[in-house]
């Protein structure tokens, strides 16, 4: 059963295999794994359904983020018993006096956010060696080094993981997707406030720019790789 069941129509899955989408873009041999705005800012410093974790922090997504989180853990232990690169994309403490733009007019919420919502949730912190990229848009890529980066690794595939499936996620695969990397959206590691546009969108990048499954098939996948240089 897939993320979607439910919410997308058999008329929808029709129309989309007509057209040709859903193939499979497949894994390299060196991957990376994307853990964009995993901080307390979205999921809450404690876990709690949506309506009272929003009562701490208005961005927060709730226990859905907590659920994350959880499948976040093994698949990066994997990554660290691989050696494989991590990186932290993630929205940076606002300067209200120069970080207004676009963002703070359509959402003003996120300029009121305190220094520990933008911390990163202990359980998935960054560790030494992994890279830290802050932005101030939706996308990992726009404004950040990040394809510098992934140039340097030598990574050719994206474990993109995180907040929100219908925002900076979503930005974020389509973006490495134009850059010809193999993207991959492990469905159970990302998560959003909406749960309908959560589907939604898990379906349209599966259709079209990611091949999106289980974090435990993503992990077997992992296990049969080696870091090589």
């Amino acid at each position: 059963m897939s993320a979607w069941t439910g919410v997308i129509t058999d008329e929808e899955e029709r129309r989309y295999a007509s057209a040709g989408f859903g193939g499979e873009g497949g894994f390299g041999s060196h991957p990376a794994l994307l853990i964009i705005d995993v901080q307390y800012r979205t999921v809450g410093t404690k876990r709690a359904p949506y309506w009272e974790a929003i009562k701490e922090y208005p961005t927060s997504c709730g226990a859905v983020g907590w659920d994350a989180v959880k499948k976040i853990m093994p698949l990066l232990a994997v990554f660290r018993s691989k050696g494989f690169p991590v990186l932290y994309p993630h929205v940076a403490p606002k300067n209200a006096a120069t970080d207004g733009g676009r963002l703070a007019q359509k959402i003003p919420s996120i300029m009121g956010i305190d220094a520990k919502g933008y911390e990163f949730v202990d359980d998935i912190a960054p560790a030494l060696g992994d890279v830290i990229l802050p932005k101030k848009h939706p996308s990992a890529f726009f404004g950040t080094p990040l394809t510098s980066h992934l140039i340097d690794l030598g990574v050719d595939t994206l474990i993109i993981t995180g907040c929100t499936t219908s925002g900076c996620v979503r930005s974020s695969v389509t973006d490495a997707f134009a850059l010809n990397f193999k993207v991959i959206v492990p469905d159970d590691c990302v998560y959003d406030r909406a749960p309908t546009s959560h589907a939604v969108n898990l379906w349209d990048m599966n259709g079209k720019y990611a091949d999106v499954m289980t974090s435990a098939e993503v992990i077997e996948k992992l296990i049969t790789l080696e870091c090589t240089p």
